[in-house]
This record gives C-alpha cells, structure tokens and sequence, in this order.
C-alpha cells in the first residue's frame, strides 16, 4: 500500500498508535490537516521541542500553513518524516517551497507568542524508500538557533525507552476523529511500545504495508482509540523524557488491528549527516 504523506495513530486490538496516510490527490492541500485522536490537550511549555512544519504558500492561512509535525533535536536542528518534504505532499520540489517554517513555542497555531523560524536547509534520507515507509527521516536545519531548553534526546540504541510496554506519549496537530475535524492546537495521546512480533502480524506484507523492526517500531494502548491522523506525521514519540519515534505510517486513524508504525530513532541516528 503506497502511504505518500499524513500518518496517524491507529489502535491494534484496540490499540493507539501512528497509521497511514491517505495517498494525495491533489498533493499540497490534503496534507495539511491532522491531530491526535483520542488524546488531549497538550502545552508546549511542557513539551518545547514539539513545533509544527508549516507554509502559508502551499497550505493557506486556515491552520496557519501547518501540514505536518517536527522535534527539536539540537537548536538549530528539527527531525521530521521525509514523505513531509516529498513532492507528493508539497505539491512541487521542497526548494521551490519559498516560505517553509518551524512553529515553536506556541500551543494554537494562529495564536500570539512563540517564534516561526526559516528553514535554511533541508536533508531527506536518500536511502528513504516511499513503498515501503523505511528510512522515513529528514532533517531541517533552521536559520536562527531556538532556545537549549527546547531540545530533547535521542535515545539511542538499547535504550529501555524502546521497551516493550514502556508507556510513551505522541503529539500533533491534527484530525481528532479521522472525519475531518480539526484542531488547531497541540494535542497529545499516551500508548505504550508494543512489541515487533505483534506489528509484524499487523503488517506482514501486502497492501496493509511491511512492518521493519530495524528500522521502525510501532506504539499503541490496550483499552482506548487514541490515535493521530492526517498532518501528525514527522511528529514526536517520546518515551522517559527521550525521543523514540516519528509518526510515519500505519493504516487509517485508529483503526483496530492497524498499529501505528514510527521511524525508529536509534536507527536514524546512523542515518543523518554529520553536523
């Protein structure tokens, strides 16, 4: 099944975690709409590394541009999902994308306060495969350097965050049913790490996609439908205060027997560029 852009988190046995995105008709609009399902409302106070991707060219004003989710991981540098950056989503080639910014440090997207940084640049992992969802990380590097407090770890091979049942929590701005009802400022969900055999079940192969534990994992909870949906991708999945995941792919929103599937992080740590 071919996922170009917004992911969200769907529940496995109902379970919460981050699912697939709808293929794009018309690439640059459809992209711009997600929040997490079942989850609630969430301060970037708490969580400051959280922003928001956003372009009022490609997307409008409505959401303020937002279309897809990011993590500060150094001052001037955010991980996102490479399908955010891909022309499918974009709509044209993401260095004709004239006003690409980083929202930070505000909860409601049109709200006062916080910053709207430049990107500078931008790296998509070229090893990135857009049919099977592995390598799915980008890195943008912003031209003013937000605050220290404002980064999160990344937790790193072997870590105890990765866990199965660690309990983690995902954030976005997006769809909070999957019919199109949207939000405008952040939302979080909590779900536990689920272990690989059960996402491989999920995602043997096939239409419904394949699920790989080296290079992906996959997060839910057991009694609830929290989930995110479209616009959450690239979005943050953290686990005891690290930095696990990217919502990437899954499929639909919340959908039972359908996990969400995240980049794994201790992977994409091998695959970004020095500096």
């Amino acid at each position: 099944m071919f996922r170009i852009a917004f992911r969200a988190l769907a529940g496995v046995f109902g379970l919460v975690g981050a699912a697939a995105a709808i293929p794009l008709g018309s690439a640059a609009p459809a992209v711009a709409d997600s929040i997490v399902i079942g989850g609630r409302p969430a301060h970037v106070k708490d969580s400051p590394w959280v922003v928001a991707l956003a372009s009022r060219d490609r997307f409008g004003d409505t959401r303020a541009g937002q279309f897809c989710g990011g993590v500060v991981v150094a001052p001037k540098k955010v991980l996102t999902a490479a399908h955010c950056l891909s022309r499918e989503a974009l709509g044209v080639d993401v260095d004709r994308v004239r006003d690409l910014r980083v929202i930070s440090g505000r909860d409601a997207l049109r709200g006062t306060g916080g910053h709207e940084t430049p990107v500078r640049e931008t790296w998509s992992n070229p090893d990135f495969d857009p049919d099977t969802d592995a390598g799915d990380l980008a890195v943008l590097t912003l031209a003013d350097a937000l605050p220290v407090q404002s980064v999160i770890p990344m937790a790193e091979s072997g870590d105890a965050a990765y866990e199965t049942g660690t309990g983690a929590v995902v954030y976005g701005w997006g769809d909070t049913t999957g019919d199109g009802d949207y939000a405008s400022s952040l939302r979080s969900a909590e779900v536990s790490v689920l272990s690989d055999s059960l996402c491989e079940q999920a995602y043997p192969g096939g239409s419904q996609g394949t699920y790989d534990a080296s290079v992906m994992l996959c997060a839910g909870g057991l009694l609830d439908g929290h989930d995110a949906c479209q616009g959450d991708s690239g979005g943050p999945l953290v686990a005891r205060g690290r930095l696990i995941g990217l919502v990437s792919w899954g499929n639909g929103c919340a959908l039972s027997g359908s996990p969400g599937v995240y980049t794994r992080i201790s992977a994409a740590i091998g695959w970004m560029p020095a500096g």
